[in-house]
């Protein structure tokens, strides 16, 4: 029986971007760190707001297919306060959100961001 969800795991190529998207722009808190010499990477954990993120900062990897969009994670949706907000604070540190909307679905306000190796990260209010 599924108890909840572990963490997601993000395949990252530039530790410091990363960082600043993840630490710095949207608050989550490094809990640990471990290089992996045999893998050629390392890996971070991050947690905050109930969520864990484990990044694997290794830059060997292929650059995400995004245009078209492959099989598989479309995006990571956060729930947020302050979508408005938010997205200003992102802008001021070099992210740049699309332009906020209202959900078809929920009609909810919401936006998107890419991180810096383009997933795409819905804030959602």
């Amino acid at each position: 029986m599924i108890k909840g969800l572990h963490h997601i795991a993000i395949i990252c190529s530039d530790k410091q971007r990363s960082l600043s998207f993840y630490v710095d722009a949207l608050g989550f808190e490094i809990v640990r760190t471990h290089v992996r010499p045999e893998h050629h990477d390392e890996i971070i954990m991050l947690e905050g707001y109930g969520v864990v993120l484990e990044l694997f900062i290794d830059d060997t990897h292929p650059p995400r297919v995004t245009n078209p969009e492959a099989l598989g994670l479309r995006h990571l949706a956060f729930r947020v306060e302050d979508v408005e907000k938010l997205s200003e604070s992102l802008k001021a540190r070099g992210f740049y959100p699309e332009l906020i909307r209202k959900d078809s679905f929920t009609c909810e306000k919401m936006t998107f961001v890419k991180d810096p190796d383009g997933l795409p990260i819905e804030l959602h209010e």
